[in-house]
């Protein structure tokens, strides 16, 4: 599958900002960048740095200018897609070292509230069961409303109002599977389908070996999605995090097959 990627963002500055920007699709081995190309202002300062986890990379930028940046990218996906409910979970003590910080509690993952509500809703099932059964419970009962959640959302928030958008989906479904003893790990992606158009946030879990993608929304498959970056949950692989204060003029993402 191939898809074609274009985003444009405008901001005002109050003044000098330090910007770290993460909107490029990842170059890693299950999806190739055919074609890619990025338009910012002028700078005082840029430089690229690895992503979390090494996927996807971040860009510091230092301007006092509006910042204008439209990016436009072709991905074809391979992706390795396989029913999640058939796969086994790896236990604890024989994870991989990288995963281990994707089974803790973070800000907004606070993954020791939720191991009571996993074992008596989702007791007598593990591994990709358990997975499936947690993402099937959040489709479920979480109504997808925009405006119903902010920049300071948690998990135990969104649990608690059954509403949220792709962000707050995610991170209930990493807080639940990590409080399974399951890594998990948040992805920010551009994907297929997405209404409305955005940025689009999903869950990664640690099963059988490697990482799965997981959309408790329903809304993109796995095979139709481009990773941007990972990482513990949301504040980790934010688009655009600003030292210095901005005011948001335009956001536009569109994401159509190629």
């Amino acid at each position: 599958m191939a898809i074609a990627i274009s985003t444009t963002l405008e901001y005002v500055l109050a003044g000098p900002a330090d910007i770290l920007l993460q909107i490029e699709a990842a170059m890693i081995p299950e999806q190739r960048v055919t074609h890619h190309h990025i338009d910012l202002p002028a700078l005082d300062h840029f430089a690229r740095v690895p992503g979390q986890s090494q996927i996807g990379e971040r860009i510091w930028l230092r301007t006092d200018q509006t910042l204008r940046v439209h990016y436009h990218a072709r991905v074809e996906i391979d992706r390795l897609v396989v029913p999640i409910a058939d796969l086994p979970a790896t236990p604890p003590h024989r994870l991989p070292g990288e995963t281990v910080d994707y089974l803790m509690a973070s800000r907004f993952c606070p993954a020791d509230t939720f191991q009571e509500h996993v074992e008596s809703q989702f007791g007598g099932t593990a591994g990709g069961a358990r997975v499936a059964a947690i993402r099937d419970w959040i489709q479920s009962r979480l109504t997808y409303e925009p405006g119903a959640s902010d920049a300071q959302t948690t998990a135990l928030d969104t649990f608690r109002s059954r509403r949220g958008v792709c962000r707050d989906y995610a991170h209930l479904m990493i807080a639940m599977t990590r409080a399974s003893a399951i890594p998990a790990r948040f992805a920010s992606v551009y994907g297929l389908g997405v209404e409305p158009q955005d940025f689009h946030a999903v869950a990664e879990v640690f099963l059988d070996g490697c990482w799965h993608i997981v959309d408790a929304t329903g809304m993109a498959e796995p095979q139709d999605m481009a990773k941007i970056g990972v990482g513990r949950d949301a504040a980790d692989v934010a688009f655009l995090t600003s030292y210095g204060a901005l005011e948001r003029v335009k956001q536009e993402v569109r994401v159509s097959a190629a």
